[in-house]
């Protein structure tokens, strides 16, 4: 049962305005990163070391005037370096600070941050629709989120999957990990839900005996997957379905089955849950991945709290109300919430497993 909150008390209004516009200009600076990384700007820098601004436009074929613009903003911003500021605007010369490459280039690092500004800006392309849904109480289809969206969630977890999901995830379920590392026969792995399929690549590479199938609706989603399962040679034991995971010809195929970052977006939950328990039948595994939210709604709230809010307004939320009825659960998805879907979907027990992370909370479900 949780404690009740005290009343919360907004700043002063000066301290909004303030507050408001620091926001603004980390706002800008966000999509000034967005630009730096569709336009190949970082990784020109981070390959060809530092540059003018008509060198740089010479290596990502873009205009000069842009380039310097933006170079100069990336400096004032306090992004980029440069060492000659008091030379002619097109003499100044610019760099990449050291280790800036693993945030700014580096897709497999773990600090990497412009699928950040990726996804940020998928998350307001749509906001004419927005206003119209929550006038309306209807929603807003994925695929109006566009590419920007689906790449930059991509991109946010590919450096987990490929670090994290095998080296410490899965091996802290001993019996999973022990299963999908046994070659006779080979384990099959049910990932729904799968976006872009890094997660799905991901267990293939670190168990090579593993035949995985992943599943989403999303048609855009994947075609990319199986064109990334393709580029990572992994085409032949990873294969991406526009299907719905609770066809009854599924049922009892899998060893295990996993949903990640997901669940919370679904319009029917439970229903999903319930297509998930039977695709591993009786006693089977199912690892759910979601957002590690307080257990009880506070104002105001920590730094994750405002993060998932934020994504559950522009995005998740809108998702999950474009079908009708809607569990309309939305990012910010409790405990208690979670555990009362899985009872509904027919699970005998759900347990949290013992992962320390800042974003996520791992629940293994027994069908």
């Amino acid at each position: 049962m949780s404690s009740p909150t005290t009343d919360s008390v907004p700043a002063a209004p000066d301290a909004l305005v303030a507050r408001l516009f620091d926001a603004s200009i980390a706002a800008m600076d966000l999509f000034s990163v967005y630009l730096g990384d569709r336009l190949g700007y970082y990784r020109a820098l981070a390959d060809g070391g530092p540059a003018t601004s008509d060198a740089l436009a010479t290596r990502t074929g873009t205009a000069e005037r842009y380039a310097r613009e933006w170079l100069e903003q990336q400096a004032v911003t306090g992004i980029l370096a440069v060492d000659n500021a008091a030379a002619e605007a097109g003499a100044r010369c610019y760099r990449l600070p050291d280790g800036y490459a693993a945030v700014l280039v580096d897709p497999d690092s773990l600090s990497a941050m412009s699928p950040l500004a990726q996804i940020m800006a998928g998350c307001v392309a749509p906001l004419p629709a927005l206003l119209a849904a929550y006038r309306s109480g209807g929603g807003v289809p994925y695929e109006d989120y566009g590419a920007d969206l689906a790449e930059g969630q991509a991109g946010i977890s590919r450096p987990q999957f490929r670090h994290l999901l095998a080296q410490e995830w899965l091996p802290a379920m001993p019996d999973v990990h022990a299963r999908l590392q046994h070659a006779d026969p080979p384990a099959r792995v049910a990932d729904v839900g799968m976006g872009l399929g890094r997660s799905s690549i991901a267990i293939a590479a670190a168990y090579p005996s593993v035949r995985v199938d992943g599943f989403d609706l999303d048609t855009a989603s994947v075609a990319a997957a199986r064109a990334n399962a393709e580029a990572e040679g992994m085409a032949d034991r990873v294969r991406f379905h526009v299907k719905d995971a609770g066809d009854a010809d599924l049922a009892g195929r899998y060893d295990f089955a996993l949903a990640v970052e997901c669940v919370h977006d679904m319009s029917d939950p439970v229903s999903v849950l319930a297509a998930m328990r039977r695709l591993v039948g009786e006693g089977g595994p199912v690892l759910i991945v979601d957002e590690k939210v307080a257990d009880a709604f506070t104002a105001p709230g920590d730094d994750v709290e405002r993060w998932m809010y934020g994504f559950s307004i522009l995005h998740c939320l809108p998702v999950g109300m474009v079908e009708q009825p809607s569990a309309a659960t939305g990012t910010v998805m409790r405990r208690d919430t979670l555990r009362r879907y899985a009872a509904e979907a027919g699970y005998r027990s759900v347990d949290e497993v013992p992962i320390e992370h800042d974003f996520f909370r791992f629940y293994r479900l027994t069908a």
